[in-house]
């Protein structure tokens, strides 16, 4: 049971640290040598949802205020860089696989520039086509080889106190935090349906395919992609592989112009190719640009902002959300107001739930005084919906009832988790 983690992950060098600096307001240190990162770093990254108080003429009343745009906080870990060998203890092997244990899903980050080779050291003409593949081999060689160790130790329980695969197979992988729904859905992707103990090799390496699948899906961010030669290495990659799981990104021009807007010498809205200076803005507070200033952020704008139409940092975060198909929740008191039991902050709470959250859980997510004494629940339209109902996009704006009076924070903030800045909470799995 944890909250969201997205994991950064991949070769040394490939820019994984640079990544979490600009998608996050961590400070991770960086560089161009193996192993800048020896312990796992740390952040919160905000990705932009549409916020219910447009959509029902509530943006003034929104509390927290929004205009329509909604931020949600995801927690982003970057761990030490992987080099070939990981799974046989090479380099921060065994730290980075320990590492993942904590995530739901994986950012591999990969320089697309070819100027850093198989183990992160600087160089040039590298064809990075391989790492895809070439850091998944590893991870699933990690679990692979666990598994045969104990193999025939494994098939010899297994029958003797005639378990089901699913269970079996769930003591096996809940050391990588997979829950017993997880490893069945795994099954049921391998296809596998033959009796455990007859098992050849391939259809264990079958079984750890599906189940790295499962456990940790995985989004390819493409960096350095204002470099000279990533253009034709993008072309490459995109023909290999399903680019509905490649996004193109630019760390380091996305952390350039945070900082810039940071310091006030441009207004630059994240996610966009929408870059103001002074010049745009003669009656702004901003502060004007120097030569020096002006010709980098043309440079920005021109090889990354104009030809792709945002740095993709924040593009990248989005998709690992959507892979992971969490779903954003409303509970309100009313479905009139959307207001909480004060009448004050209209849409005040968001809960970021899991695929196939009912609206029970949701209920004992929300507060478990509400699942306690829980009657029923409406979403828009007074629409009952019941308790085993799944959340949807099309179903997350709540008002639940109960048999009695509950404390005043059961249509609030969430018992189960820490309020923050942006009124969103992550539920847990």
């Amino acid at each position: 049971m944890k909250d969201v983690v997205i994991a950064c992950v991949g070769k040394p060098s490939a820019g994984k640290s640079s990544f979490l600096n600009a998608v996050t307001d961590a400070t991770a240190k960086v560089g161009n040598y193996p192993f800048t990162t020896i312990k796992p770093n740390n952040g919160i990254a905000y990705f932009p949802i549409e916020c219910p108080c447009k959509r029902f003429n509530k943006t003034k009343l929104c509390a927290p205020r929004y205009d329509g745009k909604r931020f949600v906080p995801i927690q982003i870990l970057d761990v030490a860089g992987l080099v070939p060998g990981a799974s046989e203890g090479q380099g921060l092997g065994n730290q980075f696989l320990d590492d993942l244990r904590h995530a739901n899903a994986l950012i591999h980050v990969v320089d697309v520039s070819g100027t850093t080779d198989a183990n992160g050291k600087e160089t040039v003409g590298y064809d990075p086509i391989g790492d895809i593949e070439w850091l998944r081999g590893e991870i699933h060689s990690w679990i692979l080889g666990n598994l045969n160790k104990r193999w025939n130790q494994i098939v010899r329980r297994h029958v003797a106190v005639k378990a089901s695969t699913a269970e079996t197979l769930h003591n096996q992988f809940s050391g990588y935090g997979a829950t017993l729904s997880l490893v069945q859905k795994s099954l049921d992707r391998s296809g596998v349906k033959e009796p455990m103990d007859t098992w050849e090799k391939e259809t264990i390496l079958k079984i750890v395919d599906a189940f790295l699948d499962e456990r940790f899906p995985t989004v390819i961010a493409l960096n350095k992609i204002d470099l000279p030669d990533s253009d034709k290495n993008i072309s490459k990659i995109m023909r290999k592989y399903d680019q509905n799981k490649i996004v193109l990104s630019s760390a380091l021009a996305e952390t350039f112009l945070r900082k810039l807007h940071k310091q006030k010498f441009i207004q630059y809205e994240e996610g966009t190719d929408n870059v103001q200076t002074k010049e745009d803005m003669p009656d702004s507070d901003l502060k004007p640009l120097d030569e020096k200033l002006q010709n980098r952020i043309e440079k920005v704008q021109d090889l990354v902002l104009y030809r792709y139409g945002s740095t993709g940092v924040q593009d990248v975060v989005l998709k690992a959300v959507e892979i992971l198909g969490l779903v954003p929740a409303f509970p309100v008191k009313s479905l009139t107001t959307f207001a909480n039991t004060n009448g004050k902050g209209v849409f005040r709470d968001c809960v970021l739930l899991w695929p196939g959250t009912t609206v029970l859980e949701f209920a004992d997510i929300v507060h478990p005084e509400i699942a306690k004494h829980y009657l029923g629940a409406e979403t828009i339209g007074n629409r009952k919906i019941g308790e085993d109902d799944v959340i949807t996009q099309e179903n997350n704006i709540i008002c639940f009832k109960t048999s009695q009076a509950t404390h005043s924070s059961a249509t609030g903030a969430p018992a189960s988790t820490n309020t923050n800045t942006s009124g969103a909470h992550t539920a847990k799995k």
